[in-house]
């Protein structure tokens, strides 16, 4: 494949190179048509399919070439069969020549710039896909377009070829008309210019314009056919009503409370959603227990004798609602209200896109008008059907913390970071811990070394690490509780005295309104919206974990910035919400980070990468530390400092992770990085020695091989 797509580029080189080299577009000027005029028409009359065939294969070979001079042979069309048949040789040969430059630069080119470019182009190739037929139609019909640079462009998509075909033949015909036309008058034209006037290119370009200016009229006419039964109030309580009080539905609220609309923000539950109440906060401050209780363990480590505690895990957990009630004042309603932020506490329910209809604890109700909703109703804790589960007095990360006696057998259902991080946890903590998880590894959304440094951790701290177990049955035996887990075939019995179930969350979507309105549910179970975050009806959007495509607090925020600005300043600018750089960590230990590709996801979307590590065995700062475990993980691009993607793995890779976080993001590369002064000794060096490691893979080996010899020159 690869000596065929070189031949054909050399056959293509060959060709232009000898169109410059012999003169050929002396042939395809106005002056050469002008003066064998008389004798084309006379052979054309002599011969007409004959010599219309021969055009035809030239005006196909010229347009495949992107040779200069199609302009000239359009007049010749006019010129040699007149307005009807030259319009239609020309329209074909035009449509054929492109189609064939399309097809080559697909052939030659596109396989190298997926593999170079692949994750840039997967956003572009998704907009051709949907309004590809539009842009190429405007295009066409501009002839301020250089039509070569589109038979390119296009062929690096992954447009169809019949597609792409009709389109052109469509999109070229009023210009083809236009020169055709004019060359039936061949004698009255002294230029090229007098043909394409200046008022003859505006109109050409209000032309193009009529298919994008067509599709946001329809985009209004759906608009309006969505709404058609719904009747809009006189007019509105409110210029934004949020569903949900987390990390979403409080940015939201912020935001427009900021730039001065009415707001008002309903939750059932606590403000604060599951990350202050039952996520991120509880579980870092029980994590934060069980890592002293670690370290305490490992006092020899540090030179200390006789070091010992005791667990008292009711204190634990009592400490962990201490953290939460010191947090609570953020994402209170008192806070919010000082915000400008109308603070409603009850149930919702969207009852028409204009209106939420609030119940409030003691039942009564109340209607709120608006003019944009959001939702943002979080997610809750995925139980599986497992036969006897619910038998067992189950706990989720959302219900485990009113838990005040430490399980002596827990069981912790799933591999994923919700269980990693309460497995260690737990196990910390003093309970004797079965970690179940049903794939060959846990974090499966990480590299396969990430995984086995933290199952070999795991181990090491007595973790019983079930992966490849299938839980199948849970039984109550003389009042023993017991997992049937099947692994290998095998039946696998576990008794215990406390279940956690944390193998996902799934998005909330039942309960207020969704099903009466239509609004549709994605593949992966969350509500389905577009690029702005938009559902089908353009003032009902959606963010956070019920939007997906991620579940972190950090994107929830993220994507309540885009629901807000574009509810409440769409008509004049809407926004893409922008997933192109997401960081997240898992808060076990060792620590895991990333932003961006790991090395499985880009083998995954075929995208070639370097790879550059930095082991942080070898980092001062970790070794006085005793935390002399983990490394850094650097995927470039093949010759470049331009960062894919980052994994790191040790203490405080959380943290460390944020300096590639903005690299990313502002388009620095590891250049860049290694030019940067770090503090010594500190754990943020490890960025700039894999930094170093990157350009020690880079050296310029002949270049110091010259500068050696200058240096013995100078020392004569």
């Amino acid at each position: 494949m690869k000596k065929n797509r070189l031949f054909l580029l050399l056959l293509i080189v060959a060709a232009i190179i000898a169109f410059f080299v012999f003169d050929l577009g002396r042939f395809l000027s106005l002056a050469q048509l002008k003066s064998h005029q008389d004798a084309l028409q006379a052979a054309a009359k002599a011969g007409p399919l004959q010599v219309a065939g021969v055009f035809f294969l030239i005006y196909t070979l010229v347009t495949a070439l992107s040779f200069p001079g199609a302009a000239i042979l359009t007049l010749a069309a006019g010129a040699i069969f007149g307005l009807w048949f030259g319009t239609l040789i020309v329209a074909l040969a035009s449509c054929v020549g492109a189609t064939l430059a399309f097809l080559s630069a697909r052939f030659i080119l596109r396989e190298s710039v997926e593999r170079r470019f692949g994750d840039k182009l997967k956003a572009f190739n998704e907009g051709i896909e949907k309004d590809g037929a539009f842009y190429l139609f405007t295009l066409r019909l501009v002839p301020v377009f250089p039509f070569f640079l589109i038979n390119l462009l296009m062929g690096l998509t992954k447009m169809r070829v019949w597609t792409y075909y009709w389109v052109s033949q469509l999109g070229m015909l009023a210009g083809t008309l236009v020169y055709v036309n004019a060359g039936t008058e061949l004698s009255r034209i002294t230029s090229l210019k007098g043909i394409l006037s200046p008022g003859l290119l505006f109109s050409f370009v209000l032309l193009g314009l009529f298919p994008l200016i067509a599709k946001k009229l329809v985009e209004v006419i759906k608009a309006r056919k969505v709404y058609a039964i719904w009747p809009r109030p006189a007019r509105y309580d409110y210029n934004m009503v949020v569903i949900g009080g987390g990390s979403a539905g409080l940015v939201s609220a912020y935001i427009g409370a900021a730039v001065k609309a009415k707001v008002a923000l309903i939750e059932r539950h606590k403000l604060g959603g599951d990350c202050l109440n039952t996520g991120c906060v509880p579980s870092k401050a029980l994590i934060r227990s069980a890592k002293l209780m670690s370290h305490i363990g490992r006092a020899k480590e540090f030179g200390l004798t006789g070091a010992t505690a005791q667990v008292d895990f009711a204190a634990v957990m009592e400490r962990v609602q201490r953290v939460i009630t010191t947090i609570e004042p953020h994402d209170s309603a008192e806070r919010y209200e000082s915000l400008g932020v109308e603070c409603l506490k009850g149930d919702a329910k969207i009852i028409s896109p204009f209106a939420v209809m609030v119940t409030d604890p003691d039942g009564k109700q109340r209607t709120l008008t608006t003019r944009n909703i959001v939702i943002a109703a979080g997610a809750r804790p995925f139980v599986p059907p497992i036969p006897g589960l619910d038998q067992m007095d189950y706990l989720t990360s959302d219900t485990l913390w009113s838990l005040r006696e430490l399980p002596r057998r827990l069981v912790v259902l799933g591999g994923g970071p919700i269980g990693c991080e309460l497995a260690q946890a737990f196990a910390r903590l003093g309970a004797q811990v079965t970690q179940v998880e049903m794939a060959e590894r846990v974090m499966l959304r990480e590299d396969a070394d990430v995984s086995a440094l933290v199952a070999a951790r795991f181990r090491a701290e007595g973790i019983a690490l079930l992966t490849g177990h299938k839980a199948k049955q849970f039984l109550l035996e003389d009042g023993r509780k017991i997992l049937i887990a099947e692994h290998a075939g095998q039946d696998v019995r576990i008794e215990f005295d406390l279940v956690i179930c944390a193998v996902g969350r799934v998005a909330n979507l039942t309960g207020y309104g969704l099903e009466e309105l239509g609004i549709g549910v994605s593949k992966t179970r969350t509500v389905e919206t577009n690029a702005y975050l938009e559902t089908v009806y353009p003032n009902i959007f959606a963010a956070g974990d019920v939007a997906g495509p991620f579940q972190f607090t950090h994107t929830a925020a993220h994507q309540a910035w885009y629901a807000a600005v574009n509810g409440l300043f769409g008509r004049f600018k809407k926004f893409k919400a922008d997933y192109s750089v997401i960081p997240w960590a898992t808060f076990t230990e060792p620590e895991v980070a990333r932003v961006g590709l790991n090395e499985q996801d880009a083998k995954a979307a075929n995208v070639p990468y370097e790879l550059t590590m930095y082991p942080l065995d070898d980092l001062d700062r970790a070794i006085a530390d005793e935390e002399a475990h983990g490394f850094v993980k650097v995927l470039t691009v093949p010759g470049k400092d331009k960062i894919l993607g980052v994994t790191i793995v040790g203490e405080h890779a959380g943290d460390l992770i944020a300096e590639y976080v903005m690299a990313m993001k502002h388009g620095l590369g590891m250049n860049k990085i290694l030019g940067t002064i770090h503090i010594y000794p500190t754990m943020a060096e490890a960025n700039k020695y894999a930094a170093g490691n990157w350009k020690k893979a880079h050296t310029p080996v002949k270049l110091l091989a010259w500068v050696a010899r200058y240096h013995a020159w100078q020392r004569g």
